[in-house]
């Protein structure tokens, strides 16, 4: 199979040409909203609230309501360890990257692009396109994010050292816990006490925290929740383009070169590390754990780390023009992304 046969068959795919059509839509929509005042200018803190605290929890917990699988446990773990290594990496290829900028820009565009929005952007698109194991697989690479974000984003944006407060928030963050919760209860689930369910006639035994089986009526609302993620926060990502200056976000040569550097290099090398470290053995990677990352990796700049710019007065004029047009070209390349790795998943690169 070539690949412009294998682009084909991508393109027919009805589960990921509806995946992306559906994100560029529902942001259109949520564009269109905001520019006709239908919402206002808190809809888009409000709905990302709920977003963080509510529905992306209810995503990350359900996502390990599943049978525990040797392989995925050891993807699981292989991204968990990836994550670490991987933040520690990008801190150090920064330097190199913008050498030629100065003081506080300098620190401020190296922050934004180790820090992606993972969570608001890349997790939704995740589970359209990848479903539960996709999102399992970027509920975990995101303890690293969380990780690194809370210390070594508020040091660098701050200036300051890190404080009771933020280590709150790396340890408390409702999606981190949901996800430590639901991982520790997928990896040890045959351990715990087993109840008998009887289902189509069959009977079989999980462990009485499989609230999938053991307590439908608390799993149906986590369900709901889960699945108001994905529609929310494309609304809240096109309310939000609607409030900044094309004009202002295209004229900026260093936004250009930063937004270049994020959603097209950053996932590249990506690719390039973990094929590496497949081949070699070090740490093997499947085609959906690749993809997980890559995804992560070709989001734009993270709310949280443009908050900390802001609020610390740090280059906050370039930090709203770097997410605006990082955020634009993200979602322009994101269905490319997502071709480029169908077709690597085709050429049989990844198991």
């Amino acid at each position: 199979m070539n690949i412009m046969e294998i682009v084909t068959k991508i393109a027919t795919d009805s589960k990921i040409v509806g995946a992306i059509a559906s994100s560029v839509l529902i942001i259109l929509f949520g564009y269109f909203l905001r520019k006709k005042e239908v919402f206002k200018d808190s809809t888009s803190k409000i709905v990302s609230e709920v977003v963080l605290s509510a529905a992306l929890p209810a995503l990350a917990y359900n996502s390990f309501m599943k049978d525990i699988d040797g392989n995925a446990l050891k993807q699981a773990m292989n991204l968990l360890i990836w994550g670490f290594i991987m933040y520690v990496l990008l801190i150090i290829i920064t330097k190199v990257l913008y050498v030629k900028f100065k003081g506080d820009k300098k620190e401020v565009l190296r922050v934004l692009t180790i820090f992606g929005s993972t969570t608001f952007f890349g997790i939704p698109i995740t589970q359209a396109v990848y479903g539960a194991t996709g999102v399992m697989y970027a509920s975990i690479l995101n303890i690293s994010y969380r990780a690194f974000l809370y210390s070594y984003g508020y040091v660098k944006m701050s200036g300051l050292k890190m404080d009771k407060e933020n280590i709150k928030k790396i340890i408390f963050n409702p999606i981190v816990l949901a996800t430590l919760f639901g991982m520790i209860i997928w990896v040890v689930q045959k351990s715990l006490p087993q109840v008998t369910i009887t289902e189509g006639g069959k009977t079989a035994s999980y462990a009485f925290l499989r609230i999938d089986k053991t307590a439908v009526w608390l799993h149906t609302p986590l369900t709901y929740l889960a699945k108001l993620c994905s529609p929310l926060a494309w609304l809240a990502i096109g309310c939000k383009l609607a409030k900044i200056s094309l004009k202002e976000a295209v004229s900026s040569k260093e936004c250009w070169y930063y937004t270049l550097t994020k959603v097209i290099l950053v996932p590249a090398l990506n690719i390039v590390a973990l094929y590496l470290l497949t081949v070699t053995g070090i740490l093997q990677f499947s085609h959906m754990a690749l993809a997980t990352v890559v995804i992560a990796m070709a989001t734009p700049t993270a709310t949280v780390a443009a908050a900390f710019s802001i609020s610390f007065d740090k280059e906050a004029l370039t930090t709203s023009n770097c997410s605006f047009l990082s955020t634009i070209f993200s979602i322009v390349l994101m269905p490319i992304w997502i071709v480029v790795l169908e077709v690597i998943k085709q050429l049989g690169m990844f198991a």
